[in-house]
C-alpha cells in the first residue's frame, strides 16, 4: 500500500464563539494542510496517484478560505472554525471534489496545523 501525501497552506483569520480565552478574539493563522490518500497499487506509469492532480484539487478547495475571516464563510457561519471543524470540512469537500477515485484508492486523512506545534487530524470512523 502507498500513502500519497501533499501539503498546502492558506492564510485566514477566525475567532471562536463561546471560547473563554485569547482565541475568542479575532486573530489569524497560516494554516498548513496535509492530505493523505491510501492507494493499493500503481498505474501503468508507476504512479499511485498524481501529486499534481491532488494539489490542484486541494488548492481549488482551499481557495474559498484563503485571506478571509473564516467565520464569514460557510459552513463556519454556523459552526466554529476550529482546527477540528476545518479538518472535517476539508476532508468532506475533498472527498466530493475527487469524485470516484481509482479502484484501491481512498482519501485517508486531512491534517490541519494552526501553528508549527498544534495540529489535528481528521479521519472518518
Amino acid at each position: 500500500m502507498y500513502l500519497v501525501n501533499v501539503e498546502r497552506h492558506f492564510d485566514a483569520a477566525h475567532y471562536l464563539r463561546g471560547y473563554q480565552g485569547k482565541c475568542e478574539s479575532l486573530h489569524g493563522h497560516r494554516y498548513q494542510v496535509a492530505v493523505r490518500l491510501k492507494v493499493n497499487g500503481t498505474d501503468e506509469t508507476g504512479l499511485a496517484y498524481d501529486f499534481t492532480r491532488l494539489k490542484k484539487e486541494v488548492d481549488v478547495l482551499l481557495e474559498r478560505f484563503d485571506h478571509t475571516c473564516l467565520n464569514e464563510v460557510e459552513p463556519f457561519r454556523e459552526i466554529n472554525p476550529s482546527a477540528e471543524n476545518i479538518a472535517r470540512t476539508v476532508y468532506h469537500g475533498l472527498e466530493a471534489a475527487l469524485g470516484k477515485l481509482p479502484a484501491g484508492a481512498a482519501l485517508d486523512a486531512v491534517t490541519i496545523w494552526e501553528s508549527p506545534d498544534s495540529w489535528v487530524e481528521f479521519r472518518p470512523d
